[in-house]
């Protein structure tokens, strides 16, 4: 595992704490966040007074942009099976939610592919005006892994999930809002202070009714863990496979994981 301390946590008091993400110029997901997450997802589950978790970016411009495409695949495939009996990319996000504390996502800048599967695993979103999200693995011939396919239909409804997923289009933040990809959208400056009061006034509140709450709307509302081994099980049938290499190429060559490249309007980019 690298030393690089990907997800900085701030104990603001027993009951919140403040997690950072930091990762690179663009905040890309690798095997290295995976292990980091797992690890962090069992100090919520095992804090006894703890229940509400902010999760930020250290970068203005990316939440967290999505997989790195140049990440070791081998040691991908090598990772052990997790309890649930889930890889741990999956585990990661089937555990992160249904942890008894309340998950809320501070969204700056884009969250895409495995970003916007992280973000849609924690139980609110809440965007600043130029936050934007989107699931673009279909335009390079893949099945998005972290079940945003679970998940978008009981948040958005079928259509628009389909939409979501089919489209791989940006998702600006009104329009994601819209939709019911996010809560709210916040103004610009506001959003810090917004999600701040959000948190303390949750982490105010009695732990056991806010957990029993919380688990009461997972019953209704969730995947489950199968559907999310069947998501990734389709991710890694089809990512990676030849006839889709010159599609990833493209992209690469016009900045991709960069972030003066197409990483600014990968929306729009993936289709020409």
């Amino acid at each position: 595992m690298s030393n690089h301390e990907q997800f900085a946590v701030e104990e603001v008091s027993p009951s919140y704490w403040r997690v950072t993400f930091s990762n690179g110029e663009i905040n890309l997901i690798d095997p290295d966040t995976i292990e980091q997450l797992a690890e962090l997802i069992t100090r919520i589950e095992q804090a006894p007074d703890l229940t509400v978790v902010v999760f930020r970016s250290s970068n203005a411009d990316f939440f967290m942009a999505h997989w790195d495409f140049q990440a070791d695949r081998s040691r991908v495939a090598a990772m052990k099976p997790a309890p649930s009996g889930l890889h741990p990319f999956a585990d990661n996000l089937y555990r992160l939610a249904q942890v008894p504390a309340v998950t809320i996502s501070e969204i700056n800048g884009r969250a895409r592919g495995a970003g916007s599967e992280f973000v849609l695993a924690t139980d609110t979103r809440f965007a600043g005006p130029g936050a934007i999200l989107g699931q673009f693995e279909v335009s390079v011939g893949s099945v998005p892994g972290g079940n945003p396919s679970g998940r978008l239909p009981h948040l958005v409804g079928r259509g628009r999930a389909l939409e979501i997923l089919l489209g791989a289009d940006d998702f600006p933040a009104d329009l994601a809002a819209q939709y019911g990809y996010v809560n709210r959208v916040v103004p610009a400056g506001e959003l810090e202070q917004f999600v701040d009061t959000f948190a303390r006034r949750i982490a105010g509140f009695d732990k056991t009714a806010v957990t029993r709450i919380k688990a009461l709307v997972d019953v209704e509302s969730l995947p489950t863990a199968e559907s999310y081994g069947a998501s990734l099980q389709a991710y890694f049938q089809t990512a990676g496979r030849p006839e889709n290499a010159h599609r990833v190429r493209s992209l690469f060559e016009r900045g991709l994981q960069r972030p003066d490249g197409v990483e600014l309007d990968l929306g729009r980019r993936v289709a020409e």
